[in-house]
């Protein structure tokens, strides 16, 4: 039980290539490997939320973890977003903005993790959650061409839905990035006066 966190980790790294191989395989139009690329990302998803809590349910924190658990998430994340923009599903400026926000923060919590503890705060996971949402609801081919008008039109109103939810997490990645360095600048200063 010790080490299982540790190697779900590790998964979550190794089907980050294979999340990208369904996802783009053949433009990106066929349906079969986008539901295979969703399951993936959904499997990867889910190991992110248990590692954590067996890490917390039994104190196993290990440098391994600190360090591999957020660079899993913007790996996974990172490809979802670079995915979907080579497809069209996301601008291009929107998946670079937030990808340049996720790997400055990322860093900057490295450089500061022996002398500064920054645990993710509340805003920061519902920003994850909605991130994981709005990028497996996107991942799923639900602008078939040779689907059905039915199967296209309540395709289409469900990408739309995922693209609304993708904006509310790019909000909450802003207000979240701010409130980060925000928390840092107070804590540094803290440590300074103390």
């Amino acid at each position: 039980m010790k080490h299982l966190p540790n190697l779900l980790t590790a998964l979550r790294i190794v089907l980050v290539p294979f999340y990208g191989w369904a996802l783009l395989a053949e433009g990106g139009d066929n349906g079969w490997l986008r539901f295979l690329a969703w399951g993936i990302f959904f499997v990867a998803m889910v190991t992110d939320k248990v590692d954590g809590d067996l890490a917390r349910k039994y104190n196993v924190i290990s440098s391994f973890g600190k360090i591999a658990d957020p660079i899993a998430d913007k790996l996974l994340t990172g490809m979802a977003f670079i995915g979907l923009s080579i497809l069209g599903d996301i601008w291009w400026w929107v998946t670079i903005v937030v990808l340049v926000r996720e790997w400055l923060i990322t860093f900057v919590r490295m450089a500061v993790v022996s002398k500064i503890v920054l645990a993710a705060d509340q805003l920061g996971k519902w920003k994850t959650t909605a991130q994981g949402f709005a990028l497996g609801g996107l991942t799923l081919p639900l602008r078939d061409p040779d689907a059905t008008s039915f199967w296209h039109g309540v395709g289409e109103l469900f990408f739309y839905f995922f693209e609304a939810f993708l904006v509310v997490a790019v909000v909450l990645t802003f207000i979240s990035g701010f409130q980060f360095f925000a928390d840092l600048w107070r804590k540094r200063a803290d440590l300074r006066a103390a």
